[in-house]
């Protein structure tokens, strides 16, 4: 547990219900903010410090550990909360199923010393700790059958190994779905480019798109909504979750 939350809601007189109120999110949301690992998102970090009168930094000392961006920080918090996340990549392996060697190469091509791409990997890999919760999220992945049939590296090893842990986060772990949208698919609307949308638990909805330079989060309802169509249209597209798996193991194979 988190003790210093703990004592700082007693101290306040505070109750989940109470804090809960205060900010405006669902109770439960509020109850885990005393749990290991458990920080809120960034937009409520500093009211839910004011409502105990403590500092951020006391409640939660791993906000200064945090290796992410700090661009990306608000997208990670949304993530740890989400309870689905629906996810599509037209030219990457969603980071939540990446390898250590994978998350490398994506970043070793950005202008970053060889320390920062160590950490950067580090924090990515971290954020799949969410998949192997007692309570994980859903994890619904489509991805573009390019995204496996392009090298990585030298040789084939990081793409083989790659295309077999997606093949074994989806065997254990029953939250996480993965489809694949094949190569001889005509042109389709995830072209446009990735997204990703999270469900959150007071009922909510947050959704991140990438671009070349920033990414955007957005909780706008007309936003989500046309994303929520592109989505029902890309899945459409894609093989179902055996077939998608078939393919995903013949890639692999070809990756010698």
């Amino acid at each position: 547990m988190n003790y210093a939350v703990i004592e700082a809601m007693a101290a306040a007189g505070e109750t989940a219900d109470s804090l809960a109120a205060q900010i405006g999110v669902d109770p439960k949301t509020a109850a885990k903010w005393a749990n290991p690992g458990r920080i809120p998102q960034t937009r409520h970090r500093a009211q839910v410090a004011t409502a105990l009168g403590r500092e951020v930094e006391h409640l939660w000392p791993d906000v200064l550990k945090r290796r992410e961006p700090a661009w990306f920080r608000r997208w990670v918090d949304v993530e740890r909360e989400a309870v689905a996340l629906r996810w599509f990549e037209l030219a990457w392996v969603p980071g939540l199923l990446q390898t250590e060697a994978y998350a490398r190469a994506t970043l070793a091509m950005e202008s970053l010393t060889a320390d920062e791409v160590g950490e950067l990997a580090a924090a990515r890999v971290q954020r799949q700790a969410i998949l192997h919760r007692d309570r994980p999220p859903l994890l619904v992945a489509v991805m573009d059958e390019a995204a496996l049939r392009r090298r990585v590296g030298r040789d084939g090893t990081v793409m083989r190994e790659q295309c077999e842990h997606i093949v074994t986060c989806v065997e254990q772990l029953p939250s996480v779905q993965v489809h694949v949208v094949p190569l001889d698919t005509p042109m389709y609307l995830g072209l446009g480019g990735p997204f990703i949308m999270a469900d959150m638990p007071d009922g909510s909805r947050v959704a991140h798109e990438d671009g070349q330079v920033s990414a955007q989060i957005t909780e706008a309802a007309a936003e989500i909504a046309t994303l929520d169509r592109r989505w029902a249209r890309i899945v459409g597209d894609a093989l179902p979750r055996a077939q998608s798996i078939d393919l995903i193991r013949e890639v692999a194979g070809s990756w010698t």
